[in-house]
């Protein structure tokens, strides 16, 4: 293994739904939680992780179409305040998707695989036990398969047949001071992203962790396929990190105000996670 290179780590903020509430954040009821019923925005992020050798991004949201058709089919339940697409967001930074050559895809999530063809020359690094699950019997129970598209899991099958899929089992460098690591939990094939930066060792949760009080509170998300193995999964972030302010959640909008980059926290904003938070 070469020894790591340290990279400048930026987190882009493409879409925001205001109207989550807090149950859906945390498992518990009305019972166990007074704040059952308190709004609690989510926030989608994409991940780009870039020095003078190259440019890797984490994760490629969803484009307007899936968002249209996610809010047609829940009958204008889910709501979700959307503007610019990942890539066309990633322009702004100055970063080309059709140049890009590797993409970190932490799960196959909607929200996390939602535009891969805007990325046509890009080796996908993917969890082979992500395509075992959304390819395999779990996704006949609609609770598991709700957060996957089909047309994006058989865009990633095609992508396999076109040689453009680098499959890992477990934990794998991906290029010196950038390394995946399985967690599961959220689900079968989940993996979270450590790279090294001029503060540390940075942990780009995804969706081990989508919040930080999910991992500050050993509270678990309730999209989840192993209960268990998200719990150790908070563990491992740790163990992962330099410290605890080097975790950054997945969908967390704190992470845009303790980080800096924005002066208005919400869709566009792109923020620094290779500087040190405001609350170290």
């Amino acid at each position: 293994m070469a020894d790591p290179e340290s990279y400048a780590v930026s987190a882009l903020c493409y879409a925001v739904r205001t109207n989550r509430k807090h149950h859906e954040n945390f498992i518990g009821s009305a019972w166990t939680d007074p704040m059952h019923d308190q709004d609690e925005p989510i926030a989608y992020y994409v991940w780009v992780l870039k020095n003078a050798s190259r440019t890797v991004v984490v994760d490629t949201g969803f484009d307007k179409a899936e968002w249209s058709r996610r809010t047609e089919a829940s009958g204008g339940a889910w709501q979700c305040d959307y503007d610019k697409s990942p890539a066309q967001g990633l322009a702004g930074m100055g970063i080309d998707t059709t140049k890009v050559q590797d993409v970190i895809v932490t799960h196959l999530h909607y929200d996390h695989a939602g535009s891969l063809d805007d990325f046509p020359t890009a080796r996908f690094h993917l969890q082979e036990l992500e395509m075992q699950y959304a390819t395999g019997p779990h996704m006949g129970h609609g609770f598991l398969a709700g957060a996957y598209t089909v047309d994006h899991v058989v865009q990633m099958v095609r992508n396999v047949y076109r040689g453009r899929v680098v499959f890992h089992t477990g934990d794998s460098e991906i290029a010196p001071g950038i390394s995946v690591h399985h967690v599961g939990g959220h689900t079968m094939g989940m993996q979270c992203v450590r790279v090294m930066t001029e503060r540390g060792w940075v942990v780009l949760a995804s969706d081990t962790s989508h919040f930080y009080a999910n991992f500050e509170s050993h509270a678990p998300f309730p999209i989840v396929y192993n209960v268990a193995d998200m719990l150790r999964g908070f563990d491992k972030l740790h163990q992962l990190a330099s410290t605890g302010d080097h975790i950054v959640p997945g969908h967390d909008p704190l992470v845009m105000t303790r980080y800096p980059g924005t002066t208005n926290p919400g869709i566009g904003q792109i923020v620094r996670l290779d500087q040190n938070p405001s609350n170290c």
